[in-house]
C-alpha cells in the first residue's frame, strides 16, 4: 500500500515480491521513525520552555530510555541490510544458472556507451562471437569478427532487446567508456555498467509488457535522455522478433568471398 502511495511502478518479475515486501516493511518503519520522533522533538519544545524552566538544568540525562531505542533501531537497520537486502542482491548476481546448453534461460550481453544501449544476441547456436576493438565502429558497435563462424548469427539491437516470458534471462552488463547503470525498475533490478568488466545479473519476467530501461548512474550531460525499451513478448512474439532482427544483422559479403560470376550474354552471332 505505502509503496504505491510513494509511486513505485508495477513490479513484473518472479522476485520483485521479495523486494517490495522488503521495501515495505522499511518505509513502514522509517514513518514510525519519523512519527516518534517528530513527537518526541514536539514534547521537548513543550516540555522545556524556559516559561516552564526558566532556570536551567545541568546534570544531564539521567534516564537510559534513549540509549536503548537508539541501539533497536540500529540492530533493526542491520538485520534488514544483513539478513534481506544483501541475500536478495547476491542471489541476483551470484545464482546464475550455469547450464546454458539446456536452454533453460537466455543470456543477453547488454553494453552502455553515451547515450545509448546496445543488446547482443549470441543468435540460434547458442554461442557469442569473437569480438575485437579494432572492428569496432558505426556499423559494427559490438566489433564482431564475422570471420568467425560463431559470429555469423549474431545478433545486436540498440535501445530495445526483447526477452520471452517466463523464461530467465541472464544480461552480462559491460560499458565502453564511462560507467553507467542498468536500471529496470519494473524488474526490480539495477546494475552498474563498468568499462573493463563483465557484471552478471539475472532474473526472470513474469509479465508480457514494455518496461522503460533507464541509466541509474549519472553518467555525462546527456545522461538524462540515455533510456532504452525492455519489451517482456509471448514466445511465439519472440521468436518473430528474432527472426526480424536476424534478416537485418545478416553479415555483408565478406570481400574475400568470391563474386557470383555474371551469365554470359547469348550469342546471337
Amino acid at each position: 500500500m505505502i509503496n504505491k502511495a510513494l509511486g513505485m511502478v508495477e513490479s513484473a518479475s518472479e522476485h520483485a515480491p521479495l523486494i517490495d515486501n522488503m521495501l515495505e516493511f522499511c518505509h513502514w518503519f522509517m514513518l514510525v521513525l519519523f512519527v516518534g520522533w517528530t513527537a518526541f522533538f514536539i514534547y521537548m519544545l513543550f516540555r522545556f520552555h524556559k516559561s516552564r524552566q526558566p532556570k536551567a538544568q545541568h546534570l544531564g540525562l539521567r534516564s537510559h530510555a534513549s540509549s536503548h531505542i537508539e541501539f533497536m533501531v540500529v540492530l533493526v537497520e542491520a538485520i534488514i541490510l544483513l539478513g534481506f537486502a544483501i541475500p536478495l542482491w547476491g542471489k541476483r548476481v551470484n545464482e546464475i544458472p550455469k547450464d546454458a546448453a539446456s536452454g533453460d534461460y537466455l543470456t543477453v550481453k547488454v553494453v552502455g556507451q553515451q547515450y545509448f544501449w546496445n543488446f547482443h544476441y549470441a543468435g540460434k547456436d547458442g554461442i557469442f562471437g569473437r569480438q575485437k576493438i579494432e572492428n569496432m565502429s558505426a556499423t559494427n558497435e559490438m566489433g564482431l569478427d564475422y570471420k568467425d563462424a560463431a559470429a555469423k548469427d549474431d545478433i545486436v539491437a540498440k535501445n530495445e532487446f526483447h526477452i520471452p516470458v517466463n523464461k530467465p534471462v541472464v544480461l552480462e552488463i559491460s560499458s565502453k567508456d564511462v560507467i553507467h547503470n542498468v536500471s529496470l525498475q519494473h524488474m526490480r533490478v539495477g546494475q552498474d555498467a563498468i568499462p573493463g568488466m563483465k557484471v552478471p545479473v539475472w532474473f526472470k519476467p513474469v509479465k508480457v509488457g514494455s518496461y522503460e530501461l533507464i541509466c541509474g548512474q549519472l553518467c555525462g550531460a546527456s545522461h538524462s535522455l540515455m533510456k532504452g525499451l525492455l519489451v517482456v513478448d509471448t514466445e511465439e512474439g519472440y521468436k518473430e522478433w528474432i527472426a526480424e532482427m536476424e534478416s537485418l544483422n545478416a553479415p555483408a559479403p565478406s570481400a574475400e568471398t568470391p563474386a557470383v560470376p555474371a551469365p554470359a550474354a547469348p550469342n546471337h552471332g
